[in-house]
């Protein structure tokens, strides 16, 4: 082998042939990342660490850089060295918000040119939601303010005093008390994009529980949880959450507060909403959810979706089925027979519709679409989480990133693209298509996608007529 590469060195130094750039350029080739291929594919300069469709371009989250793409050609329209980034605002007010690690301050930009709108020097935290961007500045570690802005906003909508901030609260979206999303493989967890800012937010600090108006900016309780307890704020109301080990197991329960008079609303007894650990039921995690919903496991085993603001129960899976996936509108179940995936309206006792699916199927629900992902074959599925019609269907191993309104971004390593929803659609399904039980609501037509969903909650909490 020595000898051989010798020689061919020798051969190369001497032009009398040279197998070099032959190589390089078999290396450098780009393999599409789907089948059928992607609208554009492009390479960017490190692993994404998030992607987020905002209006018409893609921002790019890498390690040390944000660039940010045409969501029509993949082509870069500019680039920032920053540390962290995030998007707040809708399709057509999106900002996208930049900053470095352990570096008060941060920057608004304009994701289709990357031009400054705002710069603040001294917040240490930003969140960013569709409808609102909070961000939290301290004068001293007792002495906080947290202001709202409109996305574009260039005066704050109103501030709230804190008496701290956590030290895990910097940088963008550090965790506050609210709902845990059900994960899936070759899903990114971030695929939705900024969610509508939910009506109460939950701060941590020093052991406490700051629990703050969205609409006001007004501190409603300040309190401090009990040494069983877990607190969480969750459709707009204040969850104490007690797991007592008793006779070798956890026992469990759930009381919800109206935080304006501090009266219980509902309890529950008997759902674990999968907060402690298995060993001396110490809660360490929050609720698992997402908005206005939770998810818990009933005593006799069976998975429940429990509605946040009066504790109705919305689904109760049969035995042996498995939530893969909930927003406040829908489910995705896996039937108990691993050979199919399920989509239930929330209130609703009869299946929507029903696909077959692998038994390792990963699933997801977005504004706009719900996400299917299969193994062996590898397949990646956009469907109408209504209709289960499908948007489209692709023979990928890459992993989705993105959903917007017309499309998805997929990605493989350093590479991502675009594939536009109507297109691929019916090629390689691995089985006939979504048929609905309930003989639900015909396909749109002329191949339209789902529109946006109103975001205003279940009690219609999060918009002003609520």
């Amino acid at each position: 082998m020595l000898l051989g590469l010798v020689t061919v060195v020798v051969l190369a130094a001497t032009n009398v042939w040279n197998p070099f750039p032959a190589v390089w350029e078999w290396l450098g080739t780009r393999k599409p990342i789907s089948e059928p291929d992607v609208v554009w594919q492009q390479r960017v300069g490190g692993t994404p660490k998030s992607v987020t469709i905002a209006g018409d371009t893609v921002v790019v989250e890498q390690r040390t850089r944000i660039e940010a793409r045409s969501l029509a050609t993949g082509t870069q329209l500019w680039e920032r060295k920053a540390d962290w980034a995030a998007v707040a605002g809708g399709d057509r007010d999106s900002v996208v918000a930049v900053g470095k690690l352990l570096v008060k301050g941060y920057e608004l930009l304009d994701p289709a040119t990357g031009v400054v709108r705002r710069r603040d020097d001294d917040a240490v935290a930003v969140w960013t939601y569709r409808n609102l961007l909070l961000d939290a500045r301290c004068v001293e570690a007792t002495d906080c303010t947290l202001s709202a802005w409109d996305p574009r906003g260039t005066a704050p909508l109103w501030t709230a005093f804190l008496p701290g901030v956590s030290s895990g609260l910097f940088a963008d979206n550090p965790n506050l008390l609210g709902t845990r999303r059900l994960s899936a493989l070759r899903i990114d967890a971030g695929v939705a994009g900024p969610e509508p800012a939910p009506p109460l937010l939950g701060f941590p600090v020093d052991g406490r529980v700051h629990v703050v108006d969205t609409a006001s900016g007004r501190v409603v309780q300040d309190l401090e949880p009990g040494r069983d307890e877990r607190l969480a704020v969750v459709g707009g109301r204040l969850l104490r959450i007690t797991a007592v080990s008793r006779d070798g197991s956890c026992q469990y329960a759930v009381s919800a507060r109206d935080v304006a008079t501090g009266e219980e609303v509902w309890r529950r007894a008997g759902v674990n909403l999968r907060t402690a650990d298995s060993v001396g039921c110490v809660q360490r995690e929050d609720p698992q959810g997402a908005r206005n919903v939770l998810i818990g496991t009933a005593a006799d085993g069976r998975e429940a979706v429990l509605d946040g603001y009066d504790g109705r129960g919305l689904l109760v899976a049969a035995e042996g089925e498995r939530l893969l996936a909930v927003d406040d509108r829908y489910a995705l179940v896996r039937a108990a027979d691993k050979r199919s995936v399920v989509g239930r309206q929330l209130g609703v006792s009869r299946a929507r519709w029903t696909r077959p699916a692998s038994d390792r199927a990963g699933a997801a629900l977005t504004p706009y679409a719900a996400v299917l992902t299969g193994e062996k074959p590898n397949r990646l599925i956009a469907l109408d989480p209504r209709t289960g019609r499908e948007l489209v269907v692709l023979r990928s191993s890459a992993e989705v990133l993105a959903v917007g309104s017309g499309g998805m971004v997929i990605g493989e390593g350093r590479e991502i693209g675009y594939v536009r929803f109507g297109t691929g659609t019916g090629t390689g399904t691995g089985g006939p298509p979504a048929s609905r039980p309930d003989g639900g609501d015909a396909p749109v037509p002329g191949g339209r996608t789902p529109g946006a969903p109103d975001s205003c909650g279940p009690k219609r909490e999060l918009c002003a007529d609520g």
